[in-house]
């Protein structure tokens, strides 16, 4: 009996070597498929069949990714490394992955990502980074993404999202932003507009909740009116352009921050939403004038008539006193040419 075991189990050692399936791993040739999850491993098996194109790595204790991690795999098309450990992902870790559509980075230890780490994956379609604690997304991130149609970067620690990087998205259907901690002030502005434009042309996505400051909080930031924000200072860009040089006097009164009315000095970076007064309307406005031109007109045309009416009854009623005159003075000629022709004897 043991004997048999030891046979089967050498047999099965054959074939996981004939086929090139790592040990801990299950593969299915037909599907090109190797499934790696829930294995406890940590680090990437070096031995993958090099005709994979689905493979799973999820529910492991992976920590990091090293360069061209992947290289063995060169026509690998989805990737799933949810809920591992990872907190490192080196500049080249997908290198090589050309054909590489769909990948799967959630429920990870991830806090940023470096600008070129996707820049290798020039046909990738689904990008999920959803529930990690990344708070910054560089804006070349995504500087060959024109075929991307999901990005899920819900549940992190992001408070801005530059617009730069989702106009890098020129196929993007499916966005995925909630659960984040949003500072709905004027930085997010370019956010706000990006997003109205997504959704009129017909793109899908959550919701952005406002998280700070706390006029906005738990507020949709499409449901807060344009009106509400203000220009932002941008003292660090200033700064940039003026580098290693004494600013000038006028320089340093660029960058400095108004004076502050309160006991505490406001913070020249926080550019916090407030109320403003509602700037004028000009559609309002050239209602306003067109409807003041009309009434001004219809009372101008009454005036003219009532004028005409009551010259033209003037001229009537003259016209109709001067008869009865003309009718008794014409027989008082009458009789006085007589008196003179017919003298009294």
């Amino acid at each position: 009996m043991k004997g048999e075991l030891l046979l089967l189990s050498s047999v099965v050692f054959l074939l996981r070597v004939a086929c090139g399936c790592p040990e801990k791993c299950h593969c299915q040739p037909t599907l090109n498929s190797v499934d790696c999850s829930c294995r406890g491993l940590a680090e990437i098996p070096p031995d993958l069949p090099p005709q994979t194109l689905t493979l799973h790595l999820q529910d492991n204790q992976i920590h990091q990714l090293s360069a061209s991690a992947f290289r063995s795999v060169p026509q690998l098309m989805t990737l799933n490394l949810g809920n591992n450990s990872l907190s490192i992902l080196a500049p080249g870790a997908f290198h090589g992955l050309q054909h590489l559509r769909v990948l799967n980075l959630t429920q990870n230890s991830l806090h940023s990502l470096e600008s070129g780490l996707f820049h290798s994956l020039p046909q990738l379609r689904e990008l999920d980074v959803s529930s990690n604690n990344i708070n910054h997304l560089p804006a070349a991130l995504g500087e060959r993404w024109e075929n991307l149609t999901l990005f899920a970067v819900q549940q992190n620690q992001l408070q801005q999202l530059d617009r730069v990087l989702l106009e890098s998205m020129s196929s993007l259907k499916l966005l995925f932003l909630k659960d984040n901690l949003w500072k709905c002030n004027c930085h997010l502005l370019g956010l706000k507009l990006w997003l109205e434009k997504f959704l009129y042309k017909g793109g899908v996505m959550d919701s952005v909740i406002c998280a700070s400051p706390d006029t906005w909080k738990g507020k949709d930031l499409l449901k807060i009116p344009h009106e509400l924000y203000q220009p932002c200072l941008s003292p660090s860009a200033d700064l940039e352009s003026w580098p290693g040089q004494p600013l000038s006097p006028a320089q340093q009164a660029v960058l400095r921050p108004p004076k502050s009315h309160s006991v505490e000095e406001q913070d020249p970076s926080d550019c916090e939403l407030k109320p403003k007064p509602r700037p004028a309307n000009l559609r309002r406005a050239l209602v306003t004038v067109i409807i003041a031109g009309v009434l001004c007109g219809i009372l101008c045309l009454m005036m003219l008539v009532a004028t005409i009416y009551g010259c033209t009854y003037a001229a009537i009623t003259a016209h109709y006193r001067e008869a009865p005159v003309a009718q008794t003075i014409e027989p008082a000629k009458t009789e006085e040419k007589e008196l003179l022709d017919n003298p009294p004897a």
